[in-house]
């Protein structure tokens, strides 16, 4: 009975003790986003590149406004961990946070998208087709099975693509097709059987979904 006391006492401390572990343990539950802190660490950090609304002017930087939160968050992770491979935004993710990320996912994803156009009037109706339908003899599924007929793309799946700037589109299309950009297998095995004028004509088209 001596024994027994004091092997208790010690069960009845180490409680609190392990408790304690399991809840240090526990994942942290993450922060609701918080749309002001995103709008002003957008403004710091990415306006100069994407524009003050992410609507950006600059044809070769993507416009960001209403695409969908879980795919930049995931593109602002990997341009961190070094998966998605570029130098510039590679020095600006490592100094986000994954609050800031989520907070300026969301805040993008308020803004209204301004309208693109196509340029290329001899590639259109090239570049409709392929969107629509695919390139059927070399297995090219239609991009509008994943990104919708209208480029609003699924959210938690497939980005928005519409009124995308055809240069940047062609620049990720051409990035996947090299092996440069490796974080969408998906899309490298797409643009691996698309030639040069195929890619331009589909970017192209994708610039004026609306």
């Amino acid at each position: 009975m001596k024994l027994i006391a004091p092997l208790l006492l010690a069960a009845a401390l180490a409680a609190p003790a392990l408790s304690f572990a399991n809840e240090a343990a526990a994942p942290a539950k993450s922060a609701k986003p918080d749309l002001a802190q995103g709008e002003a660490k957008f403004a710091a950090v990415c306006a100069a590149c994407h524009a003050a609304d992410g609507n950006s002017a600059i044809v070769t930087n993507p416009k960001l406004a209403q695409q969908h939160p879980e795919y930049l968050i995931k593109q602002l992770t990997e341009f961190k961990s070094g998966k998605r491979a570029n130098p510039i935004m590679a020095g600006f993710a490592a100094t986000l946070s994954d609050q800031d990320m989520k907070n300026i996912a969301y805040w993008l994803s308020s803004q209204k998208a301004k309208p693109g156009f196509a340029k290329e009037k001899d590639l259109v109706t090239l570049g409709e087709k392929i969107y629509r339908g695919g390139i059927a003899d070399r297995q090219v599924a239609a991009c509008a099975g994943c990104h919708s007929p209208n480029g609003a793309g699924i959210p938690a799946q497939y980005p928005r693509l519409s009124g995308q700037h055809a240069d940047y589109t062609a620049a990720q299309l051409s990035a996947f097709r090299g092996g440069v950009r490796k974080n969408g297998q998906q899309m490298t095995e797409v643009a691996a059987k698309m030639n040069d004028q195929e890619i331009k004509a589909v970017a192209d088209y994708i610039a004026g979904l609306r």
